[in-house]
């Protein structure tokens, strides 16, 4: 019960009512370490600080840079540390332990032409000769490893009458044996040395060739061109591939203007066109 005073207070007439014990809080609320530092930097130098964590600084630099900001903050490049030694001079630090920077210097007035030089790679069939015929006996190589090992014998090959038994454009016989591969030239145009060798013979072939040239490659491998109109190399001569031996003609058992090109191991012939 209650009673009411002359003020109009109350006051409790019995004994007063237990109070409620205060609940103590012992739970924690996880703290950011970063907020603080984070509410200190301005939103250019959170830019920074990303470009910098995630290896892009250039890029960041670069695309700030096209939108017309001027920093003033220096974002981290991906170049190796510069270091200052004790004399005042710049290093690098590289990163690979035990490795050093090699000194590069240059005269103050030297110009650096940072252009590149075309690259180009070309095939060595003389190489690719030498060694093929270095590394087995010439009469056991296959026509498949032999393929493209000798220079065209023309600068245009257009070929004829082919390698092998064929009727005979002389005699009109069959069973004619055509020791050498025909092609398609007019008189006086240049024959070239299939690969580079000594000639061995330059004059008049008395077994229907004509005008001919022996070029002896080596290994047992030589090759020879017939019917020629003139040739301008001697015996004894070293010629390279590629080079002018002969020009071409219709000489000797000819009944045309033509080159007769043959390829012969140890002596004996072969299809030119499985070395072609």
């Amino acid at each position: 019960m209650t009673s009411q005073n002359v003020r109009g207070r109350r006051r409790a007439s019995g004994p007063a009512a237990e109070l409620r014990p205060a609940r103590v809080v012992t739970e924690i609320r996880p703290r950011d370490t970063q907020r603080q530092v984070r509410r200190r930097k301005s939103p250019l130098r959170q830019v920074a600080d990303f470009a910098a964590a995630s290896g892009v600084g250039q890029k960041a630099g670069v695309a700030l840079a096209a939108t017309g900001l001027a920093l003033t903050v220096g974002l981290p490049g991906t170049s190796p540390v510069m270091a200052t030694s004790e004399s005042g001079q710049t290093e690098a630090a590289l990163a690979v332990s035990g490795g050093s920077q090699p000194e590069v210097s240059a005269e103050a007035s030297a110009k650096i032409d940072f252009s590149r030089a075309a690259v180009a790679t070309k095939a060595d069939p003389d190489g690719k000769l030498k060694q093929l015929l270095s590394a087995q006996s010439v009469g056991s190589i296959t026509a498949s490893s032999s393929k493209g090992t000798l220079g065209s014998p023309l600068d245009t090959l257009t070929t004829a009458s082919p390698f092998g038994y064929r009727v005979s454009p002389l005699t009109g016989g069959t069973g004619d044996f055509h020791r050498g591969q025909d092609f398609v030239a007019q008189c006086g145009t240049a024959v070239h040395a299939a690969a580079a060798g000594k000639v061995t013979f330059a004059g008049w072939h008395e077994y229907g060739g004509g005008n001919r040239v022996v070029v002896d490659h080596g290994n047992g491998l030589e090759t020879t061109y017939n019917h020629l109109s003139s040739f301008n190399v001697k015996v004894g001569q070293t010629v390279n591939r590629g080079d002018v031996v002969a020009l071409s003609g219709t000489t000797g058992a000819s009944t045309g203007c033509h080159l007769h090109f043959e390829v012969q191991v140890n002596g004996e012939v072969v299809d030119p066109m499985g070395w072609l």
